[in-house]
């Protein structure tokens, strides 16, 4: 193909790209953004470890922490979805909003450290009986290691 023609051809073939408000569908494994519920966090940080992208940052503290997230730096991969336990994270099937300022999306909070779940306490294992334990005399590990 001639330089010439080629050149003819993008400067009077017309806008290849959409205008400013339009955008493109969401493909179908888009994932979206990432939703925080304050009220379900435990302030593990898991989340800010798993994402590879660092838009999650975590500041603890003495008895509160700060979560914040800023979406014009995720690559909305779902790491930190599939990582918190406690389900503080959703994501949302959208297109992240037009921003003209980096960092202009970011939001944090600051919450108070909630107490770690008290663990169950393990069941206690029936002691087997024995028939000489029933019949009120203790058994002779001695006696039983002969037989």
């Amino acid at each position: 193909m001639n330089i010439l023609t080629m050149l003819w051809r993008n400067l009077w073939g017309g806008s290849r790209t959409m205008l400013f408000p339009a955008r493109p569908k969401e493909t179908e494994g888009y994932r979206g953004l990432v939703r925080f519920d304050p009220a379900l966090c435990t302030g593990c940080a898991i989340c800010k470890f798993r994402c590879t992208a660092r838009a999650i940052e975590f500041k603890g503290g003495k008895g509160e922490f700060t979560w914040s997230y800023d979406p014009g730096q995720c690559t909305f991969c779902g790491r930190c979805v599939e990582g918190c336990k406690s389900h503080a994270l959703e994501q949302d099937a959208e297109c992240p909003p037009v921003y003209t300022t980096i960092g202009e999306l970011k939001t944090a909070y600051t919450l108070a450290r909630k107490p770690p779940a008290p663990r169950p306490a393990p069941a206690a294992a029936p002691i087997p009986q024995t028939p000489l334990a029933e019949s009120g005399q203790a058994p002779n590990p001695v006696a039983e290691a002969a037989q």
